[in-house]
C-alpha cells in the first residue's frame, strides 16, 4: 500500500526535521508542514478516496497514530525550546548586586507652583477661602458683570481670544470673583488663582497664557487701608521685610479708586537698575475699591457692603522671587532650568 509508505517517510522526515528545530518560529512552521491543514498528514487522508475500501481503516489508523506521535514530539519539543528561552532570559536579566545603583530622576515643583502654594497658604492663613471658575467664559462675566460695556478697549478682539460671538477665554480671574459673589451672602473673602489667555505676542515679558491670582474681600465698612494693610503683609510675606511698597492712582472699571501697586526692586533696592528701568521699584499687582456698579449687579447693597479686590501675576511674581529674566523658561519644561527649584 504506497499510502502506508508515504506515512513511514513523513515519520522519518519528521523526526529528522525536528532535530534541526532552534526556535519556536522554526517549530511553528514545522507543525504547519505536517499538521496543517494542507500539511503531510493531511494530504494522505485526502488520498483515502483512491485506494480499496478494505485498506481505508488500516491507512486511517496508521494516519492518526503518526499524527499523535508528531504532535507529541512537537509539543515536547516545545516545552524544552521555552525553557532554554526562559533560562536565557534570566541569565540576560541577571542583576549584579554589587554594582552601584541607577540615579533616580527626582522631581521638582515648577516655580508656578511653588508660588502659587506660598501665596495660598499666605491666604487661607488670613481665612481666605481658594476660589475656582471657568476658563471659557461669557462675555457677561467676563466683561459687562465687572463693569466693562460693549464699546471698552478691553473687549477689543486684538486683546481677547474670542470663541464665538458670546463666549471667550477669560482674560483675568475676576469672574471667579462675580460668580462668588452671586453665589454667597456677605462676608467674602476669596483669592481665585487660574490660567488666564490674552492675545499676546511671546517675548521675554508677555505670553498668550500666564497666571492669576484675584482677590476679593466684601463686607461692612471695608476701607482703602484694609487693602493696604492687606497687601503689604503679603509684600512681606513673598519678598522680605525689607521691601518698600507704593500705591498710585490708577484706573479700572470694576475699581474705584484703583491704584497700581510697586515693590523697591529686588536687585538694586530702589537705587535703580536695568531691572527695574533705573526707577527703583517693579509693579507687581492692580487693586482698588470695589467699583459700586459691580456690587449692585451681583445683587449687593453698595450702601450696607463695600469690599476691595486685587490681581496680581504669578508669573510676575516668579519671575521677581527667583531672579528670572523671561517669562517664556516658565513654560518650555527644560529640566536644567526645573532642577533649580
Amino acid at each position: 500500500m504506497d499510502l502506508l509508505d508515504d506515512l513511514k517517510k513523513i515519520e522519518k522526515e519528521a523526526e529528522a526535521e525536528l532535530k534541526e528545530v532552534a526556535s519556536l518560529d522554526q517549530l511553528e512552521e514545522m507543525r504547519i508542514k505536517y499538521l496543517g491543514k494542507k500539511g503531510a498528514i493531511q494530504s494522505v487522508f485526502s488520498k483515502m478516496g483512491k485506494i480499496d475500501a478494505d485498506q481505508r481503516p488500516v491507512v486511517g489508523k496508521e494516519a492518526n497514530i503518526l499524527k499523535g506521535k508528531i504532535e507529541s514530539w512537537l509539543g515536547e519539543h516545545k516545552e524544552r525550546l521555552e525553557k532554554e528561552a526562559a533560562k536565557k532570559r534570566f541569565q540576560a536579566e541577571k542583576i549584579d548586586v554589587s554594582l552601584p545603583g541607577s540615579k533616580v530622576e527626582a522631581g521638582r515643583s515648577h516655580p508656578l507652583s511653588l508660588v502659587t502654594k506660598e501665596l495660598e497658604d499666605i491666604f487661607i492663613g488670613l481665612g481666605f477661602d481658594i476660589a475656582e471658575g471657568p476658563e471659557v467664559e461669557s462675555e457677561y462675566y467676563n466683561f459687562e458683570a465687572l463693569n466693562i460695556p460693549a464699546h471698552h478697549p478691553a473687549r477689543d478682539l486684538q486683546d481677547t481670544l474670542y470663541i464665538d460671538d458670546h463666549y471667550l477665554l477669560r482674560t483675568h480671574t475676576s469672574p471667579v470673583q462675580v460668580r462668588t459673589m452671586e453665589a454667597e451672602e456677605p462676608p467674602v473673602r476669596i483669592i481665585a488663582p487660574g490660567r488666564v489667555y490674552r492675545s499676546d505676542e511671546l517675548d521675554a515679558s508677555h505670553s498668550p497664557i500666564f497666571h492669576q491670582t484675584e482677590g476679593l474681600v466684601i463686607d461692612k465698612d471695608i476701607s482703602f487701608s484694609d487693602l493696604k494693610g492687606t497687601i503689604e503683609l503679603i509684600v512681606e510675606a513673598l519678598f522680605g521685610k525689607d521691601r518698600d511698597v507704593r500705591f498710585r492712582p490708577s484706573y479700572f472699571p470694576f475699581t474705584e479708586p484703583s491704584a497700581e501697586v510697586d515693590v523697591s526692586c529686588i536687585v538694586c533696592g530702589g537705587e535703580g537698575c536695568p531691572l527695574c528701568s533705573r526707577t527703583g521699584w517693579l509693579e507687581i499687582m492692580g487693586a482698588g475699591m470695589v467699583h459700586p456698579n459691580v456690587l449692585e449687579m451681583s445683587g449687593y447693597d453698595s450702601d450696607v457692603y463695600s469690599g476691595f479686590a486685587f490681581g496680581v501675576g504669578l508669573d510676575r511674581l516668579a519671575l521677581l522671587k527667583y531672579g528670572i529674566d523671561d517669562i517664556r523658561v516658565l513654560y518650555e519644561n527644560d529640566k536644567r532650568f526645573l532642577h533649580q527649584f
